[in-house]
């Protein structure tokens, strides 16, 4: 596929990297800088290329902008994507108006730099929705990649991208939360990775109910009221992270009326 990037940042580029290496042809690149590091570099008011798809990969706050700011320049276009998760497929509409099958294209995989994100995406999954043109178009650029797709609707995207953001995010805080504590107990952090990977296996292999374990699962109050004791003793930040994390822990695993008793 013949392929336009807008916003070679990090997505953009893990994108633009991987599509080079699975045998695509990056077109051109849209950027505020002039980036040629992945393309060719097109000019804003110059129309596109001949390409097969276009992806937008820009801040959810400017994708309607640079919508519009393509669309009168996109009649060799049939197909456009932005990569957001959480914004609707419909920002797309001045491109959709010029009869551009517009999408959303999703990777469901942290890129922290385009090296790094490029070589991420294959065994990943990605999301797609939007127009079936653009469906069937994006689907198959993300089996080229090596990844999954799946579908995502408008309706759904908000729900999504929060789970997301929590299975990225709020797994990051917690195991540097055990780190601070692990090391307050001059204990190396890397001990807990055997038990991580365990407990994620689990997670996957059996379901959250049976994999939750320890005293806030059993209901062992004078357990957590020294494990909340020793958090705080680490600092006040890490003290409120733990006290935060276990009482999420007690709501999913049926024991709120436990949080109570832990002052």
């Amino acid at each position: 596929m013949r392929l336009i990037i807008v916003g070679p940042g990090r997505a953009g580029g893990a994108i633009a990297l991987a599509a080079a290496r699975a045998g695509h042809d990056i077109a051109g690149v849209l950027s505020r800088t002039g980036d040629t590091r992945y393309g060719p570099s097109l000019g804003w008011d110059d129309p596109l290329p001949v390409s097969d798809l276009v992806l937008i990969a820009v801040r959810d706050d400017a994708i309607e902008e640079v919508s519009a700011r393509i669309a009168p320049h996109s009649r060799s276009v049939p197909v456009a994507a932005h990569l957001s998760g959480f914004t609707r497929v419909t920002a797309l509409d001045d491109l959709a108006r010029g009869g551009v099958a517009t999408g959303g294209f999703h990777p469901l995989q942290t890129l922290p730099d385009p090296e790094r994100g490029a070589a991420a995406l294959t065994g990943s999954y990605v999301g797609v929705g939007g127009d079936p043109r653009a469906v069937e178009a994006l689907s198959r650029f993300g089996v080229s990649l090596g990844m999954t797709p799946f579908p995502l609707s408008d309706d759904s995207r908000p729900g999504y991208h929060a789970g997301a953001a929590a299975a990225a995010n709020f797994v990051i805080t917690a195991l540097a939360t055990a780190g601070d504590l692990m090391r307050g107990a001059m204990v190396d952090p890397v001990v807990t990775r055997p038990l991580v990977e365990r407990a994620v296996s689990n997670l996957y292999e059996s379901g959250p109910g049976s994999s939750l374990t320890g005293p806030i699962a059993r209901g062992d109050i004078s357990t957590v009221v020294g494990q909340l004791a020793a958090a705080s003793q680490v600092s006040e930040g890490v003290g409120e992270q733990y006290r935060l994390m276990a009482e999420a822990t007690a709501i999913r695993a049926g024991r709120k009326g436990d949080v109570a008793k832990w002052s």
